[in-house]
């Protein structure tokens, strides 16, 4: 009888294990398929280990079921045995995390495992006086069932991507309806009359395929929109469905022509096209090689003939080593987009990058008046450029809001201390001049005693500054306020003299500094520039080129031979002859003066019994520096 029972209980346990094992295999197949939303349901009854409790999170993650996914990955987290996490773990960690509003567990995780240390209060308060507008929401897409989102603005029509396509609801990621494009009108109000809205042709939505994210010339006869590959590819042993941008023509009505573009794959992604102002660029999002991250924004040439040039990267003022998606150009030329790899407060954050200068600026975060802790994406603006779309799962579905967005007052600072280069001694009294784009003098200041400058600025502008002190080099540095985190710029202008600059340069210990120069001989009661002088003199024309800020004044000296006014006379005009060579070569007049001191001054008080030596020294030019 033990026996018997004996095994009955090896079969049972047998059977169990058996079943354990074809359910942990059915498991790997469907999560391996990304059919996440089955694969939740088989992990949920297996055995709690790490691998399995990850890619139980993982289904909860990819569907955006983050509070589960949170209850998941927390576990494998606080498992003390478990030391060979991997950067992709914490990474969606830390996403679920901030989808969960857990900002501060977020923040650690960040800094300790991701390398990206950021204090989200702060970046908070930061955001509330640099964000330029804040946003007033409402839900378009609340009573249309599905998911929607993608709006994009075709003559009076808005077309947008649904699951509303009860035909095909066995996608197996999340058991929803493959996505259809659809068009309707907005009433005045800016409400969706329910029965008005309709698919696009079958020639565009096809069975069992996704068709989203569309925009259309400004004729309303070319169509861009994405459309996933009937045929997935394997990459790394995995299965995924590839997704490109498809073109199509609008001829009597009916859409035609439907062809992928020429810069699309079979073995990458292309997808959320975007045309600009001009229609001669198309930006999209891709994970074509040379991408910083796994998606990145792009864009190539649009020629007249329909054909494209190559694509090109945005960079890293756009891209991250994560996603970059759904890019919009505004007819400002603002690039708006959405990113999950740049700070923000949860899953995919819109962005605006400014252009200036031919390239895209460091992108600024919207902020939490349109940003939430989900994935907030497809930014779209009407032509008042006050108005708009996006699109957000911040309810739990895929909605598209309306928005309005309201200008803030924001006030910019560039601020900063003067200081010597070489003893770094603060430098009180400099001026300090703040120059537009185009060298326009729109402000200036004198340094406090403590050697600080501000200056009222505004966003999204090129500035340069420059601090100038009387015997000193001025000193320009250029900046811009491009909306990058910044809103006080802080900028120390370090100046050098004239005399650590230059070695003809010198001081006399009691304040004055002077340019030493071999000395100007003249003729005995003469004063013109003699061959020897003019070479001399073309030395001080170089330095006065160099530096056109400084001013200096020609002092000339006589010996004591002679009354003192005819000295005082003769030594005025031999200044004022240098003062004519400079200025005949070029030098303002307005940056010099000249002034004969006669026999007043001299170097050596010989008086009478002078040596035709000691009366050589005395009889001089000195240059010496007033600014």
């Amino acid at each position: 009888m033990k026996t018997h029972k004996f095994y009955i209980i090896l079969v049972l346990l047998t059977i169990s294990t058996l079943c354990f094992s074809q359910s942990q295999r059915r498991a790997d197949i469907l999560y391996k398929n990304k059919a996440y939303l089955e694969a939740a349901k088989i992990f949920t009854t297996l055995p709690k280990t790490l691998e399995n409790l990850e890619k139980l999170g993982d289904c909860y993650y990819y569907n955006t079921d983050y509070e589960k996914a949170y209850k998941t990955y927390k576990k494998i987290y606080n498992t003390k045995t478990n030391k060979n996490l991997t950067e992709s773990f914490y990474f969606k960690y830390y996403e679920v995390l901030k989808g969960t509003k857990n900002y501060r567990q977020a923040d650690e995780i960040s800094t300790l495992y991701l390398d990206d240390k950021i204090n989200t209060p702060n970046f908070k308060a930061l955001l509330k006086k640099i964000v330029p507008y804040n946003y007033e929401l409402k839900n378009l897409t609340k009573d249309v069932g599905g998911s929607n989102f993608g709006v994009a603005l075709n003559t009076d029509k808005i077309v947008f991507a649904s699951t509303k396509n009860i035909k095909y609801p066995n996608y197996h990621w999340n058991g929803k309806p493959y996505l259809d494009l659809y068009e309707t009108k907005l009433s005045k109000e800016g409400e969706i009359n329910l029965d008005s809205i309709q698919p696009l042709s079958k020639e565009i939505n096809k069975e069992k395929q996704h068709e989203s994210n569309a925009v259309f010339t400004k004729d309303g006869k070319t169509m861009y929109f994405s459309r996933n590959l009937k045929k997935r590819i394997s990459l790394d042993s995995t299965k995924i469905s590839v997704v490109s941008i498809f073109s199509a023509q609008l001829n009597e009505g009916q859409w035609t022509n439907v062809k992928p573009v020429s810069f699309s794959s079979d073995t990458y992604s292309t997808m959320h096209p975007t045309l600009n102002e001009q229609e001669d660029k198309l930006y999209f999002s891709s994970d074509m090689p040379g991408t910083l991250g796994e998606f990145d924004i792009f864009y190539v040439d649009l020629f007249s003939d329909g054909s494209f040039g190559q694509a090109i990267n945005l960079g890293s003022s756009i891209n991250s080593v994560r996603r970059e998606q759904f890019p919009y150009i505004a007819k400002d030329t603002t690039l708006y987009y959405s990113s999950n790899g740049k700070h923000g407060f949860g899953g995919l954050d819109i962005f605006a990058s400014s252009f200036k200068n031919n390239k895209f600026l460091e992108a600024l975060n919207l902020g939490e008046t349109i940003n939430s802790e989900k994935d907030d994406f497809s930014f779209v603006l009407i032509d008042s450029l006050n108005t708009g779309f996006i699109s957000s799962n911040r309810s739990g579905l895929d909605n598209i809001y309306t928005f309005k967005r309201l200008e803030k007052e924001r006030h910019y600072y560039i601020e900063g201390l003067v200081t010597d280069i070489v003893t770094g001694q603060i430098l009180p009294n400099t001026i300090v001049v703040l120059y537009d784009k185009k060298g326009h003098q729109i402000g200036e200041e004198i340094v406090d005693k403590y050697g600080k400058y501000k200056f009222l600025i505004r966003p999204n502008q090129s500035y340069s500054i420059e601090g100038y002190q009387p015997k000193y080099i001025p000193h320009i540095e250029y900046f811009d306020t491009n909306d990058k985190g910044n809103i006080q710029f802080n900028i120390q202008l370090k100046i050098r003299a004239y005399k650590d600059a230059e070695e003809i340069v010198i001081d006399d210990g009691n304040g004055n500094t002077y340019i030493e120069l071999e000395n100007i001989y003249f003729d005995f009661g003469q004063w013109d520039i003699k061959p020897q002088a003019a070479k001399t003199l073309d030395v001080l024309v170089e330095l006065l080129v160099k530096y056109p800020r400084m001013e200096i004044q020609l002092g000339a000296h006589t010996d004591s031979r002679s009354s003192e006014l005819f000295n005082l006379e003769l030594s005025e005009k031999r200044a004022l002859a240098t003062l004519e060579y400079l200025v005949e070569n070029g030098i303002k007049r307005s940056r010099l003066r000249s002034k004969g001191y006669g026999k007043t001054r001299p170097l050596v008080p010989c008086g009478d019994n002078c040596t035709e030596t000691e009366h050589s020294i005395n009889r001089r030019c000195e240059f010496l520096i007033l600014r």
